[in-house]
């Protein structure tokens, strides 16, 4: 494959993640609001979002072994991506539950994670092949780049939609329009791809993904389990939505704005962070918790700037965790156990995200008890991640 086909499938899979976080992140930048509206609590929303967010990553120590077996990447690819575009315009149905609404409205946000869950294997295996060929930092950088277009495009679309409407309900309806439009662009992306027989997939032998997890090596153990200690001492962003909703630091329709900076700062990380992971290797990781250590304490903190200074580190630290890490583990795990590798580190992540959450949210009211849990969290991420890298600096 030469570069230019190559960066063909780059951009074909960015653009489908552009549009498809659209809809998933313009639903994320207020599902605070959201569930607060629906009738739920700083501490349900905490749980809400901690479950949701853990299922998105926890049920891929399922579906990357799977994918492995099966080498189905196409159809988990597709189940996923459908499942997003489905149930974010079904959240706009449900005030009309009346006392179930909270109960329907809880049960979407986890499901539209699930299909993260569903596709994310799957979809990483296939662009792994095709970034190998540009340099798996860059290429995975540049699709982060675009997804975090859309992460940061979806939000406005929702801000102005709340603006001229004052209903947090018709802007979740509307991305039903690039839902449609991120499924038929992977139609094409499916039909460009074998058509020219691109992607790197598997050996046809099956018995090379029975064993799992097995045979991954310890370096990839020490970087998971470093991620998760990352990830538990983040603020998710529905907590934040919450915060700068209940504190009054903001109009419901400023917060998608505010989600929206913290896109713009994972783009710019992503990018950035894989042009130097291809240069340095993964001791550009090594930024990722000392950045992360303000977050928690500035996330909820009493004035906006602050809140936003917190949203910036928060995005830097989630942009490079959901690319530059993919294209380490790549380069770590041969292609027949990446649907697993990247399944379990996704579990990893999603243990630590669902503590950070519930966490947060309950000791919302009390900073100081958050930060003696959260500080040490990424003393021992940092710990980790250099015994991790050691042998690749």
């Amino acid at each position: 494959m030469n570069k230019s086909t190559a960066w063909r499938v780059v951009f074909g899979f960015g653009l489908v993640s552009l549009t498809t976080d659209m809809v998933s992140d313009g639903a994320r930048s207020i599902v605070g609001p959201v569930l607060a509206a629906l009738g739920a609590s700083a501490f349900v929303v905490g749980l809400v979002s901690g479950i949701s967010e853990a299922a998105g990553f926890l049920l891929r120590l399922a579906t990357g072994p799977m994918v492995d077996r099966s080498r189905n990447y196409w159809g988990y690819t597709f189940a996923g991506y459908a499942l997003t575009a489905v149930c974010v315009p079904l959240l706009a149905v449900a005030p009309l539950l009346g006392a179930g609404g909270l109960i329907a409205g809880s049960i979407l946000v986890t499901v539209e994670r699930i299909g993260k869950a569903v596709r994310s294997p799957a979809k990483t295996v296939l662009l792994a092949g095709a970034a190998r060929v540009v340099g798996r930092g860059t290429g995975f950088g540049v699709h982060k780049v675009m997804d975090q277009i859309g992460a940061f495009s979806g939000p406005l679309v929702v801000s102005a939609i709340i603006a001229a409407t004052g209903d947090m309900w018709t802007a979740l309806l509307a991305l039903l329009v690039p839902a449609i439009i991120a499924l038929a662009v992977l139609f094409g992306v499916k039909h460009f791809t074998r058509v020219h027989a691109l992607i790197e997939v598997a050996p046809e032998s099956p018995a090379l993904a029975t064993t799992g997890f097995r045979t991954l090596p310890p370096e990839f153990y020490r970087f998971a389990a470093s991620t998760a200690f990352t990830t538990l001492g983040l603020v998710g962003f529905g907590m934040m939505s919450f915060h700068l909703s209940a504190s009054h630091l903001v109009d419901i329709a400023a917060v998608p704005l505010v989600f929206a900076w913290g896109m713009f700062a994972a783009a710019i990380a992503a990018f950035v962070a894989g042009r130097w992971y291809d240069r340095v290797g993964g001791s550009v990781f090594l930024a990722v918790p000392i950045a992360s250590v303000a977050v928690p304490f500035l996330a909820f903190a009493g004035d906006v700037w602050s809140v936003i200074a917190g949203v910036t580190l928060w995005g830097f630290a989630t942009g490079v965790q959901d690319s530059t890490v993919k294209a380490y583990i790549a380069d770590l795990v041969s292609v027949e156990r990446r649907g697993a590798a990247y399944g379990l580190f996704a579990a990893f992540q999603g243990v630590g995200t669902f503590l950070g959450s519930v966490l947060a949210g309950a000791l919302y009211t009390d900073v100081t008890w958050l930060l003696s849990i959260t500080v040490p969290a990424q003393a021992v991420a940092f710990a980790l991640m250099l015994r991790a890298i050691s042998r690749r600096i």
